[in-house]
């Protein structure tokens, strides 16, 4: 069973069809312990970097969702789900990330100049090609962004994918059973349906 957390900052719907389109078993669940039957999970996230934080708090996720990513089961994170896997935000410096991954998520700088939020499509270009999530996924591939921040990982071996908009960013992570995508994949059209057939076959 994969488990899609509803913390009341997703769009839960997208994702939810996306998988059970491909013959997947999604629950969308409200309470943290059900955690403990999930297979896989997916962290969605649409919103502000220090709100989510506080709902996540609040409704008791932080503690089981930090021992899921310890059991060395699949996790991913999508859009802000991918920045809350991190320690902190210039969002918001008073909130905590999860602090699964090392480092931080800035703002694209005003001196490039370009419309913030970052919005439609843009390339991936991968610096992995071994990873489960993207199998089968060409180097170049478009995908579907919406997106005013984005993630600085401290080491730089947990990059996965990078993408550019006036400067080369992290548009995809890989850390063992954790991975992110900036970008919506239930938004992307084939590729992203097919990262999620690959998060949702894994260990099959």
């Amino acid at each position: 069973m994969i488990l899609i957390i509803d913390y009341g900052m997703s769009n839960l719907r997208s994702v939810s069809k996306a998988l059970q389109n491909l013959g997947g078993e999604a629950v969308v669940s409200e309470n943290p312990s059900d955690l403990k039957g999930a297979a896989k999970v997916i962290l969605p996230g649409v919103g502000a970097f220090g709100d989510a934080m506080k709902e996540l708090d609040a409704r008791g996720w932080v503690r089981p969702l930090l021992d899921f990513a310890a059991s060395g089961k699949p996790l991913l994170g999508i859009c802000l789900g991918l920045q809350l896997l991190f320690e902190s935000s210039e969002e918001n410096r008073t909130a905590k990330g999860l602090g699964i991954v090392k480092g931080d998520v800035v703002r694209f700088p005003a001196f490039l100049n370009l419309k913030v939020p970052h919005m439609g499509w843009n390339q991936l270009k991968f610096k992995q090609h071994d990873c489960p999530l993207t199998a089968g996924i060409r180097d170049g591939q478009y995908v579907y962004f919406v997106h005013s921040y984005f993630v600085r990982p401290a080491d730089e071996g947990c990059v996965l994918a990078v993408t550019d908009y006036g400067l080369p960013f992290a548009s995809m992570i890989w850390q063992g059973n954790v991975f992110g995508c900036q970008f919506h994949p239930e938004k992307s059209q084939e590729a992203g349906l097919s990262m999620i057939e690959n998060f949702l076959r894994m260990g099959v």
